[in-house]
C-alpha cells in the first residue's frame, strides 16, 4: 500500500500470515485469518469462523476496538458500489440481534466483489 493509498484511507489487502501471528491471541482453537484489508488504520478480518470489524481509536490507535461479528448471527449483507459522484462502495451487515445494519464505508480501490464473495462463502454455509 503506497503513501498516497493510506493517506485517501484506500483499503489494501493485506498480507495473511502478517495478521494470523498478530491475531493469534485472540483466535480460537481451529480459527485462522482467510483474508484482510486495511483501511488507514482500521481493518476487515475474514477468519474461517469469523468477521473481525478493526477501529483503532485515538491519536496514538493504542486504543483499539474488535468487534467479533460470528457468520451464523449475519442475517444477511449488502454492497452498494460506488459511482462516478461517490467514489466509495459501502458494506451494510445485519446482525440477528440488532434492528440496524452496521455500515462500514469501503474506500476505492477495495476488491468489493472479493468482500462479497467472502461473505456469501461463509454466511451461506
Amino acid at each position: 500500500m503506497g503513501l498516497l493509498d493510506k493517506v485517501l484511507g484506500n483499503a489494501a489487502e493485506v498480507d495473511v500470515n502478517d495478521i494470523q501471528t498478530e491475531f493469534a491471541p485472540i483466535l480460537a482453537t481451529g480459527e485462522s485469518v482467510v483474508m484482510a484489508y486495511k483501511v488507514v488504520r482500521d481493518m476487515f478480518v475474514f477468519t474461517n469462523k469469523r468477521l473481525v470489524l478493526v477501529d483503532k481509536q485515538g491519536l496514538t490507535g493504542k486504543k483499539v476496538d474488535y468487534h467479533s461479528l460470528p457468520y451464523k448471527s449475519i442475517t444477511h449483507f449488502a454492497v452498494e458500489t460506488s459511482g462516478h459522484f461517490d467514489m466509495d462502495s459501502e458494506l451494510k451487515l445485519w446482525i440477528s440481534s440488532l434492528r440496524d445494519p452496521i455500515v462500514k464505508e469501503l474506500k476505492k480501490g477495495t476488491d468489493v466483489v472479493g468482500v462479497q464473495k467472502m461473505l456469501a462463502e461463509y454466511i451461506l454455509k
